[in-house]
């Protein structure tokens, strides 16, 4: 080894002086001693008639063997015309914009770009079904490098475990998120859109629900006498006067009350079918809300969650409160829209008004355009009318009980 070049010993004995001091090793490497202690390896190079310096690294972090393998390195590019100061530049903006452009960073922008548009508890529920199904797989991923077979592969673990239902969610987000990277410029396509309709279809659950006018007021007449949480209470009688989807119900914000026009207005982000509803409020409903709102009228929802209470109640809320007054298998909070559905339509109300009030899909495309129309009126008295057909069944159940 020539005189000159350091060794590992001569390195780690290397004392701090009253000034820094370069102790060199050869070919323009040195190590840079500082008064403080800090020991910096620095590569003295000429490019373009100037000379420069490039920083190796930090010792004891970087050793001297590994300090000597990326001086070489450099060395190499300085032969072939480049600077390595300005290619460790663009590797680290090129290393920046690919972690800024992954799928997972541009999922969770698009996430936040929603925040004022969707109810509270939604950003939080794509965020927890991509963060499950996705980020391992496609998260890391550049997203202009994601193609339609890489993503199938990694929503087909979703289909091989059975979460249906949520695959075809995920892959309807994935879908918006792609479209959103398209729309800011950092992406060209779509790799979702091809896939909807490949996986194979969650098949809808039959939700226990009761029929018969006379059971239907047992049911009433029992939740009238639950003895549970006033809350719950309330929830299961508002679910019985508006039948509106235990999710929609759960999520409620008192803002969406219009009490002074008898009117729940539901933004399209809390909807199924991604649209707005509004559900008129019959005298009963009020009644309900009325003796809600003393209790948690204080806070945004309406039926807050006991121990988070800027989440809504459990979704099995419901449910288990069913269960307690001994429906377990007989009724679920989904039920009360086929029970609705088919009282309503045994005391003649017109079919149209019943599936615009439980904002069905109608495929039909005839029938749907008379769906798209309001028939505000029309639901307002049937609603009422169902209501007080509601509170005839369970006064009739508690006189024969």
């Amino acid at each position: 080894m020539p005189r000159d070049h350091l060794s590992d010993a001569k390195v780690r004995s290397a004392k701090p002086g009253a000034k820094s001091y370069k102790l060199y090793d050869g070919g323009g490497l040195f190590l840079l001693v500082q008064p403080n202690g800090s020991r910096y390896w620095r590569l003295k190079y000429r490019t373009a008639g100037k000379e420069k310096l490039f920083a190796v690294g930090v010792y004891p972090e970087v050793g001297l063997s590994e300090a000597r393998a990326k001086a070489l390195e450099a060395k190499g590019l300085i032969r072939d015309g480049a600077d390595p100061v300005i290619e460790r530049r663009r590797h680290r903006a090129s290393q920046a914009t690919t972690s800024a452009e992954n799928f997972q960073a541009i999922a969770e922008e698009w996430i936040a770009s929603r925040a004022d548009i969707w109810a509270a508890t939604y950003p939080e529920a794509v965020h927890s079904a991509l963060a499950a199904n996705l980020y391992p797989h496609i998260g890391a991923l550049p997203i202009r490098s994601s193609t339609v077979p890489i993503l199938r592969d990694a929503l087909l673990y979703m289909e091989r475990r059975g979460t249906l239902a949520a695959l075809r969610k995920v892959r309807m987000w994935t879908s918006l998120v792609f479209r959103f990277a398209i729309a800011t410029g950092r992406a060209d396509s779509d790799p979702a859109a091809p896939l909807r309709g490949t996986f194979k279809a969650h098949k809808a659950r039959n939700f226990a629900a009761i029929t018969k006018a006379k059971e239907f007021g047992e049911l009433i007449a029992a939740i009238r006498t639950y003895d549970g949480s006033v809350v719950t209470r309330c929830a299961l009688m508002l679910m019985a006067y508006t039948f509106v989807r235990t999710g929609e119900l759960r999520g409620a914000e008192w803002s969406e009350f219009d009490f002074g026009d008898g009117l729940w207005r539901i933004p399209a982000e809390r909807m199924k079918m991604g649209e707005p509803h509004v559900v008129p409020l019959s005298r009963q409903a009020i009644e309900v809300l009325t003796e809600l709102k003393a209790l948690t009228g204080n806070g945004r929802l309406l039926f807050p969650n006991e121990r988070k209470p800027q989440k809504p109640m459990s979704e099995n809320t419901i449910l288990y409160a069913l269960y307690r007054l001994g429906y377990h298998s007989r009724a679920t909070g989904h039920g009360f829209r086929s029970s609705a559905s088919t009282l309503l339509n045994e005391l003649g109300f017109d079919p149209d008004v019943i599936e615009r009030q439980l904002v069905h899909q109608e495929r039909n495309k005839v029938r749907a355009a008379y769906h798209r129309a309001e028939y505000l009126p029309e639901r307002r008295a049937m609603m009422q009318r169902w209501a007080d057909h509601v509170d005839l069944l369970a006064a009739e159940a508690t006189r024969s009980a």
